[in-house]
């Protein structure tokens, strides 16, 4: 029986309470996701980002500065994170035309957005805008359950209806410098968007792309969809891509990351096809990439992967 939405948000908050109790095995209690304050650094001309420092739930701030206009990527979690992050972006520009964006709808990437005024416009997509409708405050409530710092974070946490919305592409003009948006989910949750600054050829990949960790396939994932994310990726040619959690790459990562699903892929297909069960192939898939990579993280979306290179096998 393939899982279905709500079943499918489980498996995602399970996966997110074993995850920081991992973290805090092998660190010591784990670190309050704050975005760091004065922390902000330019790493093109036109772009700058606050870095994660591989804080679990907190994740790669992106501020992209035009003549005319600002937009921020993926705010940080509840007010207080977007606070500082408006306060960063404030150092670094003057503009009074303000934008926000979101790789996905989970809630370190979007509920930041609640510190910014309503005149800064939120831009999404009609995808994402439908997943946080139909489970972004149980995602929230289970977020707010991993700690009581979290639950202070998000006491106030609610969603911002967007106000531009697209299907699948968008091309915002900041003045002198462009953002295209580009939607490729079904990867690590149904609306995955990713972010090409054009001038600066810099990528926020999100969870699409990762550097020395493994993809956090949804429930829900195709790996048709990620293979053709890779595919406009690297037509894109950028030089720098920053996943939404972890350190930064060059154009690089795009490869390295098919390379890894593509060996899933084909993994799969030959379990499948000597006649191995869905559930057999994703629990030897996942046993063997583990043990190649053994201190990667998000190894729980290996079956997720599996399980979609199985179906979708010819």
């Amino acid at each position: 029986m393939m899982p279905t939405r709500r079943s499918s948000l489980v498996v995602v908050a399970c996966g997110l309470f074993v995850a920081a109790g991992l973290a805090s095995a092998q660190r010591g209690p784990a670190a309050n996701p704050v975005v760091k304050a004065n922390a902000t650094t330019k790493i093109a001309d036109h772009t700058w980002m606050i870095a994660d420092d591989n804080v679990s739930f907190v994740p790669n701030v992106g501020i992209v500065v035009g003549a005319n206009a600002t937009l921020v990527i993926d705010p940080g979690l509840g007010r207080a994170n977007g606070e500082v992050v408006r306060r960063e972006m404030e150092k670094i520009s003057r503009n009074q035309r303000v934008y926000l964006a979101t790789t996905h709808f989970h809630p370190e990437h979007t509920t930041g957005y609640l510190a910014f005024p309503p005149e800064a416009q939120y831009i999404n997509s009609t995808t994402q805008e439908a997943e946080w409708a139909d489970s972004g405050m149980q995602m929230v409530q289970s977020f707010s359950k991993i700690s009581p710092a979290m639950q202070e974070m998000l006491a106030d946490a609610h969603r911002r209806v967007a106000d531009v919305t697209f299907d699948r592409e968008y091309t915002l003009d900041l003045g002198g410098v462009t953002v295209r948006m580009l939607m490729v989910g079904p990867t690590h949750t149904r609306g995955d968007t990713a972010f090409f600054v054009e001038q600066d050829r810099v990528l926020f990949a999100g969870d699409v792309v990762m550097n020395h960790s493994f993809l956090a396939a949804g429930a829900n994932a195709s790996m048709k969809a990620w293979m053709s994310a890779f595919d406009a990726f690297e037509a894109w040619k950028p030089t720098i891509v920053v996943p939404a959690h972890g350190a930064t790459g060059t154009g690089d990562l795009i490869g390295v990351n098919r390379g890894f699903m593509t060996e899933i892929q084909t993994r799969a297909r030959a379990l499948k096809a000597e006649g191995r069960s869905i559930d057999e192939v994703a629990k030897t898939v996942t046993a063997e990439l583990t043990a190649k990579h053994p201190d990667w993280p998000r190894a729980s979306g290996i079956a997720n992967a599996a399980r979609s290179a199985y179906t979708e096998a010819p």
